[in-house]
């Protein structure tokens, strides 16, 4: 009797140790099992790369994303900040940065909207960020203009216009290393700061308010402002190279392609101006007398922008015949994004649109049920932008 005891208590412990071994490789199995499928749902690799780095996508500010949007998009996360959100978000490194009336710039990561850092401004954030590699830079309604390091949010400088900054900045290489940051500022100042050490290098003065962002292309710096010129700087010294009478004040950031610049100004009127040749080569006008904040964006044969007559316009780009309207129900200051063979657009009314190129027609919405006056980022086949109601929303295909 002892021996069958004393040769069953093994069995029984060997018994035991195979369940416990058992458990745990099917424990294991089910967590790289989790773990796989939530990497194939969430393409991170691609996310990690997606890129929308300054306000409109590129330096020229064009408004054009690349790839293609999911047909029926649905919303896959939102964030909420503690304040109105007016700035427009950027995308890199994974992360979608943005600025809210709470005097926080915020890094959420683009895959699941989680909060990695939040930088505390010295004034309310409108002025969407500006990513210039490594550094994120944002001015403030104070009239600061913040770098910070866009993995940590440590601060690496700090410059100080003379007014509000509600504008981006953008960035352009000068040569030998030179990088440097353009930002217009309420102090009526175009500046031009050093990107690696946050001094000025040099400013222009002009007539009024600067609001919008400066568009860099070809050397030059494009921008216009409240004294209703467009004008044209030399990157490397400020020096003006041309200032276009636009007729009225401009509140919105210009578009460069080649030569020529797009803008809409406050008199009801989208503008086509040859940049060599210092002359408007045609006028866009809406029937409704309603000035136009929003920037436009350039298609191949098309351009599109918002109007404060509630509309999205579709242009002819060579000769600014209008191709079709779509009617919102609020003032569309967002700029809108062409991606593809669509039109990311965004309302006053609290709608985000996915619009049919070609012929206007609504292909997706979304009621986010608070005003949109931010433009929307694209990237990756993902659409992120902030409401006033305080959260940022991205969308996409689950």
């Amino acid at each position: 009797m002892t021996y069958m005891i004393a040769w069953h208590r093994p069995k029984i412990r060997s018994t035991f140790g195979s369940v416990v071994i058992v458990f745990v490789a099917i424990s294991i199995v089910s967590v790289v099992g989790d773990w796989a499928f939530v990497h194939r749902r969430q393409p991170l690799p691609l996310l990690s790369t997606a890129s929308w780095p300054v306000f409109r996508g590129n330096p020229g500010l064009c408004g054009v994303a690349s790839g293609s949007l999911a047909r029926t998009p649905s919303l896959l996360w939102s964030f909420a900040t503690r304040g109105e959100i007016k700035s427009s978000p950027v995308i890199g490194f994974g992360c979608v940065f943005i600025g809210s009336a709470d005097s926080n710039i915020y890094a959420l990561d683009l895959a699941s909207g989680t909060q990695r850092w939040a930088f505390t401004a010295t004034g309310s954030i409108e002025a969407p960020p500006l990513l210039a590699g490594p550094l994120l830079v944002a001015g403030s309604a104070d009239g600061a203009v913040h770098a910070l390091d866009a993995a940590s949010g440590s601060v690496k400088w700090r410059y100080m216009t003379g007014g509000k900054v509600l504008g981006s900045a953008n960035v352009a290489s000068c040569g030998q290393g030179s990088t440097r940051i353009f930002v217009g500022s309420y102090d009526t100042v175009m500046h031009c700061i050093d990107a690696a050490s946050g001094s000025a290098v040099w400013s222009f003065a002009t007539g009024n308010f600067i609001n919008g962002a400066p568009a860099v292309g070809n050397g030059t710096l494009v921008f216009g402002g409240c004294d209703a010129k467009l004008r044209v700087l030399d990157v490397t010294n400020g020096h003006e190279l041309a200032a276009i009478a636009a007729g009225s004040y401009i509140a919105a950031s210009p578009a460069v392609d080649g030569t020529r610049a797009y803008v809409g100004h406050y008199a009801n009127k989208l503008l086509c101006i040859d940049l060599a040749g210092k002359k408007i080569l045609w006028e866009y006008q809406a029937d409704d007398p309603a000035p136009f904040f929003s920037s436009p964006a350039i298609g191949n044969d098309r351009l599109i922008i918002g109007g404060q007559d509630e509309r999205v316009h579709c242009v002819s780009l060579a000769v600014g015949d209008r191709i079709w309207t779509f009617k919102t129900q609020g003032n569309v200051d967002s700029s809108p994004v062409i991606c593809g063979e669509t039109v990311v657009a965004a309302s006053q009314d609290g709608r985000i649109y996915v619009l049919d190129l070609e012929t206007g027609e609504v292909r997706w919405s979304y009621d986010v049920g608070s005003p949109l006056s931010g433009s929307p980022a694209v990237a990756a086949g993902l659409m992120v932008i902030g409401a006033e109601d305080g959260r940022v929303y991205a969308f996409g295909a689950r």
